[in-house]
């Protein structure tokens, strides 16, 4: 194991607060700022496989959802796997759609912010 250093981009709040930028408008500026030189993890809003796939494009090396979590471990826990199901099958399609036949190929230039 080894420890790896990061970045969290999360505007909690930023949903109740005017004016506050989401982090998919941020993230592409942090990305070039850190240039690698640390992981970079995203929250906020990320609800979907196709939400996953534009973090990545963006800059993100990750994601973190928790939220949606949260309402899926009602019913015996079996939500969570049936949500993590659906985030994959989500990502597979939006990647097969959009040529990236790995998480290494998803690039910037296939999404329009």
């Amino acid at each position: 194991w080894k420890p790896v250093l990061g970045d969290v981009i999360s505007n909690h709040g930023g949903a109740r607060l005017d004016q506050v930028p989401a982090t998919a408008e941020v993230l592409p500026e942090i990305a070039e700022a850190v240039n690698g030189r640390c992981k970079i993890l995203v929250d906020g809003g990320i609800r979907t496989g196709v939400d996953v796939f534009k973090a990545l494009a963006l800059g993100a090396d990750a994601v973190l959802i928790a939220r949606p979590f949260v309402n899926a471990i009602y019913g015996a826990g079996r939500g969570v796997q049936v949500y993590v199901d659906k985030l994959a099958g989500e990502l597979a399609d939006t990647m097969s759609m959009c040529g990236a036949h790995s998480l290494a190929e998803i690039t910037r230039n296939m999404v329009r912010v």
